[in-house]
């Protein structure tokens, strides 16, 4: 698995299902049960107390996710992948694991909707600050951290903002100030780029995008690194000092022996099943939605009615340097391009034929939807603004379409 890609081959995958199956199955079995029996009491007792990897519920361990899991962590070379129902439910586990009353989390202002609404509203009920920093200025971002800072975080490029910032300037930043370095990566996959190499100490993914293999479910990750040393954390380094463990263990030894567990939004085994066999196609389909949408960024170049399009894999893009040599020369499936107004949006959108009308990203379909009125359409304006936000915005994930079909839908649809 070393090297500067790693492989997602179906055969070894599925030479490796089949030695861990007692029965040679190609495809993990799907553990659809909530709870396993035991031999004697105390073997529950081992169990329960953490003294033996024994699955005894559901909801905290399954076969079937643990199979999951285990792929994730040989494909990226992590100390730990911990699966969840959502790309929110791995934000939400990943930060109560870190996060404590009078706590801070440098970020910055061009989130995700939900994202920005756990941390403005959700966490700052539990005491927990929010410090916004513009994550393309390094040195901004280090006038924000203080010995109350517990992380910080971003999205390696912003949805839909499509904002990219210099990872290894950021990690030097974190690593001088003594704080960890999280990333949301869910819009470029770890085959393609290896985040640990980049200086990203805990890594969180909606896996219901790309790896589920054409939406087929919901999921999220937590892949933690082990590449920072928690007894620089008030709270990681008090957890490793009460479960008698290395440093570079707290953050998962936190979350799985107590976060996961209380919070109760373990990934389902259906869901597990099918994300595996997503990894078997993962590389495949995020080549071709990757080129496809390059292809697709630079034909709308001078397209009539195209205002302006965003994609990072564009000379033309301010982000392309740093873009190109952190993700490649098409740097995601994920692409924007501004009309005229809102209302030339909306005409737009209801005369696609092709590219489907929905949310979600990195379908196997093309999908389009206007931000400012649906992800983030219950902020105020004043706050969408300020997050760079335009009513004059479409967002196009790219699917496994040809390029040619997807910009023949486009060009018709603006009329």
């Amino acid at each position: 698995m070393d090297g500067k890609k790693r492989g997602f081959t179906a055969g070894v995958l599925a030479t490796e299902c089949a030695k861990a199956d007692p029965h040679g199955a190609l495809s993990v079995p799907v553990y659809q049960n909530a709870a396993f029996e035991f031999p004697t009491a105390e073997a529950m007792e081992l169990a329960f107390t953490g003294r033996t990897a024994d699955h005894a519920y559901s909801r905290i361990t399954n076969p079937t996710v643990e199979h999951f899991e285990r792929r994730v962590r040989e494909a990226t070379g992590a100390l730990s992948v911990t699966a969840l129902n959502s790309g929110m439910a791995a934000i939400t586990n990943m930060f109560f694991t870190l996060a404590r009353a009078g706590a801070n989390v440098v970020t910055s202002p061009h989130l995700f909707g939900n994202t920005y609404s756990l941390l403005k509203s959700t966490l700052a009920d539990f005491g927990v600050e929010t410090r916004f920093a513009e994550m393309t200025d390094p040195a901004s971002v280090a006038t924000k951290i203080d010995r109350n800072t517990c992380a910080v975080f971003l999205e390696i490029i912003t949805n839909p903002q499509m904002e990219v910032a210099d990872l290894t300037a950021l990690s030097a930043v974190c690593r001088a100030k003594g704080v960890p370095l999280v990333a949301d990566t869910t819009v470029i996959p770890f085959p393609v780029f290896r985040a640990a190499d980049n200086g990203v100490d805990i890594e969180v993914v909606s896996s219901t995008k790309y790896l589920s293999g054409g939406a087929t479910g919901l999921g999220g990750l937590v892949v933690d690194y082990g590449t920072f040393d928690w007894s620089r954390s008030p709270k990681l380094s008090a957890a490793a000092k009460a479960y008698g463990i290395d440093p570079r263990e707290a953050f998962t030894a936190k979350l799985k022996r107590e976060i996961h567990r209380n919070l109760g939004a373990y990934m389902t085994p259906q869901a597990a099943y099918q994300q595996s066999l997503g990894l078997e196609t993962l590389e495949v389909r995020y080549a071709r939605a990757s080129q496809t949408a390059l292809a697709v960024a630079r034909g709308l170049e001078g397209v009539p009615g195209v205002v302006s399009v965003n994609y990072p894999g564009l000379p033309s893009n301010r982000f392309h340097g740093v873009a190109v040599r952190q993700y490649g020369e098409a740097p995601g499936a994920m692409l924007t391009f501004d009309l005229a107004s809102q209302e030339a949006c909306y005409g737009f959108m209801n005369r696609l034929r092709l590219v489907c009308r929905a949310t979600n990203l990195f379908d196997n379909k093309s999908l389009a939807i206007h931000p400012w009125s649906t992800i983030f359409g219950t902020f105020p304006e004043a706050v969408r603004s300020s997050m760079g936000l335009s009513p004059c915005t479409i967002r196009l994930s790219v699917g496994l379409e040809d390029a040619s079909d997807v910009l023949s839908d486009i060009v018709q649809a603006l009329g």
